[in-house]
């Protein structure tokens, strides 16, 4: 059973086919050998596996090889995990028991975070681990993400066109034909996300050409601007709803069942829509949030005299039709006679809803609640920093997995610039990159494009990340008073071996044929995949599967570097470089220094600074008193 060693002294190497070809060596073995006595335990392993082991082609990542990898390490007597430790990838291929009836890509997702005797536990244990990892890794357990994982299964929003060139309005019909619509609920329409009607989306290019254009259209008013984040988000928000307004009453989201063909943004101007909108949201989610009081203020905004775009756009009146029990014909005259006065009546009705609304409005989404175990500790950016060292601990080797390892580096490298610069997920995903060697963007040029930019500093000696004020949301704020942000990274714990290896060669095998996008950060690029450069949502999965696979300590593997952690996008790393500062200064304004921000802007959205931290930081003051 337990050969005896011929030498017990040796220089362990590093590599895992050395190793193994070391200990079947040293105890006067081969593989013909080993195979017959790993079999006779049970172990179903043929000789040329074995062969390719100990030669270096392949190693073992199934479950099943994992699990003689451990009867050898018990054979030879060595350290539990001492092969596996050495292997050059340490997630494990897809396996079978238990896992049958689940679709490849759910078996993919699940087998990074499965124990590698899965396939071997009593059934209800299994059970027990798939529960724990679906509730805790892949969805996250807030009442939040289980309402809004409900939410996503039944879409009815209307999706916009993204481009903000002008295109000519629809005619309009006669005012008799449109009066004589009796306007009724449509039971039967089907709930999806679909694209909005071509008089709908017509209103909403036209929207997002006002509030985008470097100078207004048509010499309207204007107050304000929005950037197409902003803009993005806004229409999404009236996509909803103008699709909660459509949505069959008797299917899942109870929409009202308003007729496709009365959709237009003139319905916004009528208070009963906006009430029963407001209601409906109340009764879906169960209470009010700040989210129905900020939709208000948009259509206050977009009533408001002198600037407001729908009270600049009087012939949307012609698009009026009756919605049976929200808009009456005697309305749309109304509208059609004195658009002013509709404007201004639903821009009062809207500002005095707002007040009603943040009144008993309450927080659904916790943004601290995934992080609460790292904001709650002495300090949480060292905390944070232990999920960057168990990527790099865990990084495959590049030799043999050029693609994993590279996706790990860029995993390292996300959190590591991240907690170095405390950008927002924007300024992150569009940082652009120029090697060394050179000649960096001019900043006019990188205001212009609204983006920063990572480049070596030959009078600093090091990489220096150089942001112009107009590409932050805040660059009005007091903190940048029209000046960028320049910082330049710390060489430390390898950061600038990091970065040079990621540049020279993981890029590169992440971008294959794909034409470079300039920027810092690269997808993987697949068959599909017509750009390797980040949107905003693949940017937030890529994150939040860093957190998944290295960040959860998962009891069944043993392996993740936090335990009590949930996942959780960029944004987060914000709030845990504000808590660190304070925990560490007490000085709101220094944490405003971390996040490009102000302190008031501190003080009532980030840092959760606990009373004992505060008690904490005095009594040190008061103690210098003693020790004197």
């Amino acid at each position: 059973m337990y050969p005896e060693p011929l030498w017990t002294e040796w220089e362990d190497p590093d590599d895992f086919a050395d190793a193994f070809q070391l200990h079947v060596e040293r105890h006067g073995e081969n593989v013909y050998r080993l195979q017959k006595a790993i079999t006779a335990q049970g172990f179903k392993i043929d000789t040329q596996t074995l062969y390719t082991w100990k030669r270096g082609e392949k190693e073992p990542r199934s479950a099943t090889g994992l699990r003689v990898l451990k009867a050898i390490e018990r054979r030879y007597r060595l350290p539990d995990g001492y092969f596996s430790s050495k292997l050059a990838h340490p997630g494990r291929m897809i396996t079978g028991g238990g896992l049958e009836k689940l679709s490849v890509v759910e078996r993919r997702r699940l087998a990074w975070h499965l124990p590698d005797d899965f396939d071997l536990l009593p059934r209800a244990k299994r059970a027990e681990i798939l529960a724990w990892v679906r509730t805790v890794i892949i969805s996250g357990a807030t009442d939040y993400r289980r309402y809004h994982a409900n939410a996503v299964l039944h879409r009815f929003s209307f999706r916009f066109s993204e481009g903000a060139s002008p295109l000519p309005f629809p005619k309009p019909r006669p005012l008799e034909e449109r009066l004589s619509d009796s306007g009724e609920p449509e039971a039967g329409r089907p709930v999806q996300t679909e694209r909005a009607p071509i008089i709908l989306d017509t209103e909403a290019r036209d929207l997002r050409l006002f509030k985008t254009a470097t100078l207004t259209t048509g010499g309207r008013g204007r107050n304000g601007v929005w950037n197409d984040e902003t803009a993005n988000q806004k229409m999404e928000h009236l996509g909803l709803l103008f699709g909660a307004l459509a949505a069959c009453p008797e299917g899942e989201v109870r929409g009202y069942g308003a007729p496709i063909r009365c959709m237009t943004f003139a319905v916004l101007l009528f208070p009963a829509v906006w009430d029963w909108y407001l209601r409906w949201r109340e009764i879906k989610r169960g209470f009010f949030t700040r989210w129905e009081s900020e939709m208000l203020t948009v259509v206050a905004g977009l009533t408001r005299e002198g600037t407001g775009w729908l009270r600049q756009s009087p012939h949307l009146a012609g698009y009026l039709r009756p919605i049976a029990g929200l808009i009456t014909p005697a309305d749309i005259v109304a509208a059609t006679e004195d658009w002013e006065g509709v404007c201004e009546t639903i821009h009062r009705h809207a500002i005095v809803r707002a007040k009603e609304v943040d009144r008993v409005a309450r927080v659904h989404r916790d943004p601290f609640e995934p992080i609460l175990t790292i904001l709650e500790a002495d300090s949480p950016l060292g905390e944070y920093r232990k999920i960057a060292e168990e990527v790099r601990r865990r990084r495959p080797d590049r030799r043999r997995f050029p693609v994993a390892a590279a996706e790990a580096t860029r995993g390292y490298l996300m959190i590591r610039m991240g907690l170095h610069l405390g950008l927002r997920q924007k300024n992150l995903r569009q940082l652009l990159v120029v090697p060394r060697g050179r000649s960096p963007t001019p900043e006019r040029q990188l205001e212009a494009l609204k983006r920063g930019e990572l480049r070596w500093s030959d009078r600093d000696d090091g990489w220096e990340v150089f942001v112009p004020a107009v590409a932050f949301k805040n660059a009005g704020s007091t903190f940048f008073r029209k000046s960028p942000l320049r910082l330049i990274l710390p060489d430390l714990s390898g950061l600038y071996d990091e970065i040079d290896v990621w540049l020279r060669l993981d890029r590169k095998a992440l971008l294959k044929a794909q034409p470079d996008p300039r920027t810092f950060f690269v997808k993987t690029v697949k068959n599909k995949s017509n750009s390797g450069a980040y949107e905003q949502h693949k940017f937030y999965e890529a994150w939040r599967s860093i957190i998944q696979r290295y960040g959860i300590y998962n009891p069944y593997t043993g392996k993740g570097a936090i335990e009590g952690l949930l996942p959780h996008g960029p944004h987060n790393v914000r709030d845990v470089l504000a808590t660190h500062v304070l925990k560490q200064t007490g000085s709101y304004e220094q944490a405003s220094y971390a996040i490009q921000d102000t302190p008031d802007t501190i003080a009532e959205h980030y840092g959760r600074f606990l009373p004992q931290d505060k008690a904490a930081l005095v009594a040190q003051v008061l103690n210098q008193v003693w020790g004197s």
